[in-house]
């Protein structure tokens, strides 16, 4: 079974940014979608952002296009996130996700995520 470890979050002042990085154990998941996804206090889990398996297609909330990339290494079994012009709204727990399909596309809901990371908070300061 994969195994999804984030890393990266910590607290940062408005306006700043940080670089979330999700490491997989499985060999497959060069063949899966990949998705990154946040929970703030008191509310619900909500799509961040994703990518297709292999790199050609992206998909964000709107809420962070524009500030937010997703990207992929496939040799390093990792995927990423550059979270850039941060704002105290972002602040969230932030999990990474693999889609439950094989060469699946960045066009995803989140039912349609299978495996889970432990999640890396994200504080932003004002």
């Amino acid at each position: 079974q994969v195994q999804l470890v984030e890393s990266g979050g910590g607290l940062v002042q408005a306006g700043g940014s940080l670089r979330l990085s999700c490491a997989a154990s499985g060999r497959t998941f060069s063949r899966y979608a990949m998705g990154w996804f946040r929970q703030p206090p008191g509310k619900e889990r909500q799509f961040v952002a994703a990518i297709s398996w292999n790199g050609g297609n992206t998909n964000y909330a709107v809420s962070v296009k524009g500030r937010f990339t997703i990207a992929r290494d496939n040799v390093k079994n990792t995927v990423y996130l550059q979270m850039n012009s941060l704002k105290p709204e972002d602040t969230a727990v932030y999990y990474c996700a693999q889609h439950r399909r094989l060469f699946s596309t960045a066009q995803a809901q989140q039912p349609d995520f299978g495996s889970w990371g432990q999640g890396t908070q994200v504080t932003v300061s004002s």
